[in-house]
């Protein structure tokens, strides 16, 4: 939740509000969100606290946040700059081809680097919480994540059987605007 408002709020500050050096500041506080949250989870369970499934929310969320923590925010800020700032809008990339399939394929190894980061630090707090019956709740996390990760599969899968085909020349058309059907020419029968 931190890290939602804190992004809108560096972003608020810098294009609404003008104020350049506080919206960087805010934004600058971000990642700092995700050390925090671990360092607290590390910190509970240390202490002795039973792990609970909220603490493996905590090392699921950072491991998706490490990885696309800074692609939302040049996200955000795009789209920030557009509606307060005056930039242009981003152009849209037109995927198809070898480039979709390319992409595709990307996007699913961005998300397996997430699913391993928070893997790998769920088993950490498992590790640290001393047994597996102990750190029971903390797995409980691997099944949504495993999940997603088996079914966003079928995406790259699909998109190299059928990457799509480039739109032809001079076929596009202005939107609400109809190609008029070839006029027959009359050939005279005498």
């Amino acid at each position: 939740m931190l890290f939602w408002i804190f992004l809108v709020g560096g972003l608020a500050a810098r294009y609404a509000a003008g104020r350049r050096i506080l919206g960087g500041a805010l934004l600058l506080c971000v990642p700092l969100i995700d050390v925090v949250l671990l360092g607290a989870t590390v910190l509970s369970i240390r202490d002795g606290a039973g792990p609970t499934v909220w603490h493996g929310l905590s090392a699921a969320y950072l491991g998706l946040t490490v990885v696309y923590g800074h692609r939302t925010v040049r996200w955000a800020d795009a789209r920030f700059a557009r509606r307060f700032g005056g930039s242009s809008a981003p152009p849209r990339p037109s995927l198809h081809g070898r480039a979709a399939v390319v992409d595709a394929w990307k996007s699913w190894f961005r998300f397996l680097l997430a699913y391993a980061i928070s893997v790998g630090l769920i088993f950490g707090l498992v590790v640290l919480a001393g047994t597996f019956d102990k750190g029971a709740p903390l797995l409980v996390w691997l099944n949504p994540l495993t999940k997603v990760l088996v079914y966003s599969l079928i995406w790259p899968i699909v998109t190299t059987i059928w990457p799509g085909k480039a739109p032809e020349q001079g076929t596009e058309q202005a939107p609400g605007q109809e190609t008029a059907p070839e006029q027959e020419t009359a050939t005279g029968n005498g």
